[in-house]
């Protein structure tokens, strides 16, 4: 019997687009909080028990599909650093300053990406502007390869989306750091979550206004252009 996934006409489910994003990212900081928060691990062991999914999609990726999954190699490497920090001890403030170092570790990360001229961003935002529509996944396709005529604005904006998220976490990164050696322990505890929050607050806000929003717009036109393009033949046969 044979297996298979997705839609039944063999295309993508929105399930499959939020698969590399749930494998990555979720799994490894839900096991984290599952292991530290409900069964008392400490903050060593939850790392570095949460660190196995990340460290398996890397080595899987290298070895079997012979290419670098970046998002769980920075996901990895978030976890590498916060268990080296983890080695010192009796400092509070440096435990809190640790938090800085993983968002500045994850931002440096995504301007990387940037550069090279793979933003590792777009991956988490594809499902949001695909939405499992099989005509919105090829038209995301030929706007990103080049083959369709707003190519160039779209990877624009691409490249936008991930710039923004990039610096809103070097920001929220500095936030952080600056808290932890100023502001009083049992404050920052707390304020951490707060910084956190409004951090992505304001990610979501600036990357929807300046990126998403255009983008999902282009989608929408290019997939309903290559409908008409679609449409024109058969009416062509029919007269």
């Amino acid at each position: 019997m044979t297996k298979t996934t997705g839609n039944q006409d063999g295309t993508p489910s929105a399930l499959d687009n939020f698969k590399p994003l749930l494998i990555d990212v979720a799994v490894p900081l839900g096991s984290y909080y599952l292991l530290k928060e409900a069964f008392g691990t400490s903050t060593f062991a939850a790392l570095a028990w949460s660190s196995v999914v990340p460290a398996v999609r890397t080595v899987w990726s290298l070895v079997a599909e012979r290419r670098t999954n970046a998002l769980a190699v920075l996901i990895l490497a978030v976890n590498v650093v916060s268990l080296l920090l983890s080695f010192v001890s009796g400092d509070p403030r440096l435990m809190l300053a640790k938090d800085s170092v993983v968002s500045s570790t994850v931002a440096v990360g995504i301007l990387v990406s940037v550069r090279l001229g793979k933003p590792m961003m777009t991956e988490a935002m594809k499902p949001f502007l695909v939405k499992g529509d099989p005509a919105r996944e090829a038209a995301f396709r030929r706007l990103l390869s080049g083959a369709a005529a707003g190519s160039a604005a779209f990877r624009r904006k691409e490249r936008v989306f991930s710039v923004v998220w990039g610096l809103v976490l070097l920001a929220e990164c500095v936030v952080r750091a600056v808290g932890a050696y100023t502001v009083p322990v049992d404050t920052m505890v707390w304020l951490g979550s707060v910084v956190l929050v409004v951090t992505m607050a304001i990610g979501f806000l600036l990357s929807g206004g300046l990126a998403a929003g255009p983008m999902e717009g282009m989608l929408t036109a290019e997939a309903e252009a290559e409908a008409g393009r679609a449409e024109r033949p058969a009416v062509a046969v029919a007269a």
